[in-house]
């Protein structure tokens, strides 16, 4: 690694190497940000040419460069990556367009985040402040390292666009770029192949995160398919991408597989041991930091919402997309929330446990109209921001709309009286599906932090209506 660092002091002004992947810049540290939510277009793409059609090392800038751009703005941003070779085929495109990602942070003080129009960079003011002002540096590493890490590259030339009206004229010719690459990985279902893929390519930002890439589920950021993964542990063996034998199939339902257990657990260092592929709760697939929506349970109304990373404002909850990354990203398993890519709202296997599309309530217009084609009858039964702003709205929403979700609620009066459970004198003045104390298990066994002492409240189908309620511990043997 000495020796690959030091072949780039005469391409870059500050340092390049692996040491630095994973490392993060916060706005206050941020001279520009190009792309990411502030911004309606940007995205990044990779061609396959042929060789007479690009020339080898060469970076083009469209629109201002990085020192021309005024400091602490966010730009529209989109960068073309074109590649020629003898074994480069249009096949190999996403798979090359996904170590942009990598590659980029290994920049000193500059973040990549992210991927396809999904897509943000941030840098740094000491990187800028030390010479980082032209996007030539950091076209000469990324011809650098890709021909040095992806020998079939033969050539390479990059573009940088930071002119807003040529971004937007590219933005839309990336989106019909990435649906033709989606839509090839369709038809294909998970009983058809011996084996699906691993990608730990996140890993420098969410070390105990493991994606397990299948025909019905595409990676969380939406740019790996199965075949992209497939071609990406063809040509590159010792890479981010490789094979996971499938193993035993313990349950068809939830997607849950031995050999995914076995290798995610040993990827993950132990920290995950039982991964259900297609169920939001109980062993929900980990979730890193680079996916484009997130599913997450509303109790409310026992539905799923799925909100994606640009979407500006609040879910019916209350919450943001950033206030719900926080709680996901980082590698972690959490009851009730999954990172996804909106594609696999596609899946023949989409949250097959609980329901499919029949149990999603809520998503954003630009969500839905993105899969609109395969909603079937649901298209007017799930509401969007410009349906609902509020939890009481989503429910009269889903019951002027017949939603399915409507026959799974079951209201009970129970007399207050035989709602009393005693636990240390604390009282709540109120129960409803989160208590602030305790540990609760909703439909579909959401458990949510609340009281501790092994104090568990199981609510299955019932809204439960009580004057008082009254928490008490029971003494230990009891």
């Amino acid at each position: 690694m000495a020796l690959l660092e030091k072949s780039f002091k005469e391409i870059s002004p500050v340092d390049v190497g692996i040491i630095y992947e994973g490392e993060r810049l916060r706005w206050k540290e941020t001279h520009v940000e190009l792309g990411g939510i502030r911004c309606d277009k940007k995205f990044e793409v990779v061609k396959a040419r042929n060789m007479d059609e690009i020339e080898d090392e060469k970076t083009i800038v469209v629109g201002k460069d990085i020192g021309e751009l005024e400091p602490e703005n966010t730009y529209r941003f989109g960068i073309l990556v074109e590649v020629a070779g003898a074994q480069v085929e249009e096949e190999l495109e996403g798979v090359f367009e996904r170590r942009i990602h990598d590659f980029t942070n290994w920049i000193n003080g500059v973040m990549h985040l992210n991927q396809r129009y999904d897509v943000v960079i941030r840098i740094g003011k000491k990187t800028f402040k030390e010479g980082f002002t032209k996007f030539q540096y950091w076209g000469d590493v990324l011809c650098k390292l890709f021909k040095e890490e992806l020998p079939i590259i033969e050539k390479m030339q990059v573009t940088f666009i930071t002119d807003p009206d040529k971004v937007e004229e590219m933005y839309a010719k990336a989106l019909e770029i990435y649906e033709a690459r989606d839509a090839r990985a369709r038809g294909l279902r998970d009983e058809e192949v011996g084996e699906f893929y691993a990608c730990t390519l996140c890993q420098s930002f969410a070390p105990t995160h493991v994606c397990v890439v299948t025909p019905s589920r595409i990676s969380l950021c939406g740019a790996i398919s199965w075949f992209d993964a497939r071609a990406a542990a063809r040509i590159d063996p010792e890479g981010a991408n490789f094979p996971i034998e499938k193993g035993e199939l313990l349950d068809d339902v939830v997607g849950e597989y031995s050999g995914v257990n076995e290798i995610v657990k040993k990827r993950s260092m132990g920290e995950t041991e039982r991964v259900y592929l297609h169920s939001i709760f109980d062993y929900p697939h980990t979730s890193c930091g680079c996916f484009e929506a997130i599913a997450f349970y509303i109790p409310e109304v026992d539905g799923i919402g799925i909100v994606n990373r640009d979407f500006k404002g609040k879910t019916p909850n209350g919450l943001t997309f950033a206030e719900l990354s926080s709680q996901v990203g980082g590698g972690a398993q959490v009851n009730g929330f999954v990172g996804m890519a909106i594609e696999y709202i596609r899946s023949y296997k989409f949250l097959e446990k609980e329901g499919g599309l029949d149990r999603v309530v809520w998503m954003p217009q630009f969500v839905k109209d993105r899969v609109m084609d395969a909603l079937d009858g649901m298209t007017e039964k799930i509401a969007t921001e410009e349906d609902v702003e509020t939890l009481e709205d989503l429910e009269n929403f889903l019951r002027n709309a017949n939603h399915p979700v409507v026959e799974r609620w079951v209201e009970e009066e129970i007399p207050a009286e035989a709602a009393e459970v005693e636990v240390g004198g604390m009282v709540a003045p109120s129960l409803t599906p989160t208590i602030e104390a305790g540990t609760i298990t909703l439909p579909g066994g959401t458990l949510l932090p609340g009281i501790g002492g092994g104090v568990k409240i199981v609510l299955k189908g019932a809204k439960i209506y009580a004057e008082k309620v009254i928490i008490r511990k029971m003494e230990k043997g009891k």
